[in-house]
């Protein structure tokens, strides 16, 4: 704990030098550095209290309220729907500058609805679907130039709900179905054209590195998907994701090898944060936080990247919390474990983690036995 309380104040008093948003908010998590925070100052505490509407916008859509993070440009608010109706406003008035819905898909499509977000660049909104396509429109009209399939979700049982990154000349889109018998990735797109640039699997096929972490051929329906929209650091032209749960979330006995060491590298790269080049999708270094995850503690959440002191060092590093609120910080450069400090008051699942980032003492659930675990599977973050 003493780790966090160092690296969270000189984080607030540098907050200032880099990766806040200022008059736009471009990205998911404000900028590609995720730190969703502002340094405007025009509101503050001192006159919060009189803050009054100046404009209302119905979308029109009521099916699970609105789940998206608007993105701001030039003054223009983009924001969409649980459903997939997507609007362009004038951020200051409220005035509807454009407006595009997506056709629904059938009933029997399987997978949540909701949508996190657009994502904005080459003159493009970009959006994923319930039904699995990745969308583009004309950022000034709302009118649709490309519509690409990314997969068939009665098969996968997955589908979008994350907010897109834009990365250069490219849109990069995660999926959800890491709880089920499906095998999940990062697809990236060319903007100008939505032809497939790279594919990366977060569950290695044969002879790839990481499969042997795997049972049988559990690794092909092994979970894992990269469910929430990820980072990127421009200087090191590396994208960062955080990745699902194993599948079963609960029980491991078909996907771990007999006698696996359960302090090492489990049903690689799932419950872990990843790094990947942007031009070609190749991993370039990998932390597990939670090797064979039998506590559905996804590892899918944001990733802040961000450069700070670490024991009189200047580090360019990530932190990133998981569902378990175990949070990890690593050199973001080469995946170096740097510390890890825990969030929630009581924690059960485990008893600590090592200097080198290793779990110990795990609670593990038992088949036929009543085990008390915290956080529960809702996690604490």
């Amino acid at each position: 704990m003493r780790f966090s309380l160092i690296l969270f104040a000189v984080s607030a008093a540098l907050a200032q030098d880099a990766a806040p948003t200022r008059a736009d908010w471009l990205h998911y998590g404000g900028t590609q550095f995720s730190w969703r925070y502002s340094s405007l100052d025009q509101i503050n505490t001192a006159n919060v209290k009189s803050l009054a509407p100046v404009w209302i916008f119905q979308t029109g859509d009521y099916a699970e309220n609105l789940q998206a993070t608007p993105i701001v440009m030039d003054g223009v608010m983009y924001l969409i729907t649980a459903r997939a109706r997507v609007f362009a406003l004038d951020a200051a008035t409220g005035r509807e500058i454009w407006r595009y819905q997506y056709p629904e898909p059938p009933r029997n499509t399987p997978g949540f609805v909701g949508n996190r977000g657009v994502g904005v660049g080459d003159s493009k909104v970009f959006f994923g679907t319930k039904d699995n396509y990745m969308v583009a429109l004309d950022q000034k009209t709302g009118h649709l130039l490309w519509r690409v399939n990314i997969d068939d979700a009665r098969q996968c049982g997955c589908n979008i709900t994350a907010a897109p990154l834009v990365v250069k000349d490219k849109v990069i889109i995660g999926g959800t179905g890491g709880d089920g018998a499906h095998r999940g990735y990062l697809t990236a797109f060319y903007t100008s054209t939505g032809r497939l640039a790279w594919r990366w699997y977060v569950i290695p096929g044969p002879g790839e590195k990481g499969h042997e972490t795997w049972k049988g051929d559990s690794w092909r329906f092994g979970g894992g998907a990269p469910w929430l929209t990820g980072s990127y650091d421009p200087a090191l032209n590396l994208v960062y994701w955080g990745t699902g749960n194993a599948a079963a979330d609960f029980y491991d006995g078909d996907r771990v090898p007999a006698g696996a060491d359960k302090t090492q590298d489990l049903n690689l790269y799932t419950a872990s944060v990843v790094a990947l080049d942007a031009d070609s999708g190749k991993l370039r270094w990998h932390h597990q936080e939670v090797p064979d995850d039998q506590w559905d503690y996804d590892s899918a959440y944001e990733v802040l990247l961000m450069d700070r002191p670490i024991r009189g060092r200047l580090r360019q590093i990530l932190v990133h919390m998981n569902k378990s609120g175990l949070t990890s910080v690593l050199d973001r450069a080469t995946g170096e474990f740097l510390g890890a400090f825990s969030v929630p008051e009581v924690r059960t699942w485990i008893s600590g983690v090592t200097e080198d980032g290793k779990l110990v003492g795990r609670n593990e659930p038992q088949i036929g036995k009543t085990t008390t675990i915290c956080p529960s599977a809702a996690g604490a973050k």
